[in-house]
């Protein structure tokens, strides 16, 4: 029998063909995207050396689940949803809280302690240990969220389905994500990092050293640091203009945790808040 990955390969490979609702494809399909809900397998991980590993098989699986799934009606007490993927279920089996108002798809993972105020997680996503999903605040398709994190109200995290060999959004363990942030298109949150309120995160924002003016990355907040929005001076024919960037003006010694006084006067003095 070949592997759970040479199947979902091999139905990728001749995905035209698929009919919607054949029952040995959809056992394939749900067999994978099974291991996801369950947390025994995630679409990406960071290697040792800290690129990106995706495991482009299991995001195949996510989009052939769409394929063959046809669209369904579910009513929950006052509320009715017409979707092809089911909400999750046993939230309390697995110690999660999940406050009224908010929702997280099947294939999604949310690992014990995670408590969703309203709020939305896509399929494919990973919600690690303790984190707190704050209010009107969304998880995209494929994002992984470390454990112990704070994603403040608002917050947008991006996801990512194709092309399956795209990176998601990652945010580290302990990191605390400021109220209206968006983190989109791979963009990474390193671990212990705090992102002050709105900053906007993309592979293509520059992440600068505020003490010495340096370009640290695209798109990658350092670990133990704090960094906000801001914009950086740039000339074309109709003018200057001021594009934005993400500035890093505090660095966090290893394992510091953010003392909330303090961390609120910090960001105070450069104009932003969490």
């Amino acid at each position: 029998m070949p592997s759970l990955e040479a199947q979902i390969d091999e139905l990728w490979e001749r995905r035209a063909e698929l009919v919607p609702g054949d029952a040995d494809t959809g056992r394939v399909v749900l067999e994978a995207v099974g291991l996801l809900d369950t947390g025994q397998a995630r679409v990406a991980e960071l290697a040792p050396e800290g690129q990106v590993v995706v495991h482009e098989w299991l995001k195949r699986a996510i989009l052939l689940l769409f394929h063959q799934s046809r669209m369904d009606t579910v009513e929950v007490g006052p509320f009715e949803f017409a979707d092809k993927i089911p909400l999750k279920g046993g939230h309390a089996e697995a110690g999660v809280r999940v406050v009224p108002g908010a929702s997280a798809r099947w294939g999604s993972f949310l690992d014990r302690g995670v408590v969703l105020m309203p709020s939305y997680v896509n399929i494919g996503a990973r919600v690690g240990a303790n984190t707190m999903v704050d209010t009107w605040a969304t998880v995209g398709s494929c994002a992984q969220v470390g454990a112990n994190v704070h994603l403040s109200g608002g917050v947008g995290i991006g996801g990512v389905l194709e092309p399956p060999q795209a990176a998601p959004v990652f945010v580290g363990d302990g990191a605390l994500i400021g109220s209206r942030c968006m983190v989109v298109e791979g963009a990474r949150v390193g671990q212990g990092a705090v992102l002050g309120a709105g900053v906007i995160l993309a592979a293509s924002v520059p992440v600068i050293d505020a003490e010495t003016g340096e370009e640290l990355s695209r798109g990658v907040v350092p670990p133990w640091c704090v960094a906000v929005s801001a914009t950086r001076r740039r000339a074309f024919p109709g003018g200057e203009f001021g594009l934005p960037c993400v500035l890093v003006i505090k660095r966090l010694a290893e394992g510091q945790r953010h003392e909330k006084a303090q961390l609120n006067e910090v960001l105070r003095r450069h104009g932003t808040a969490v």
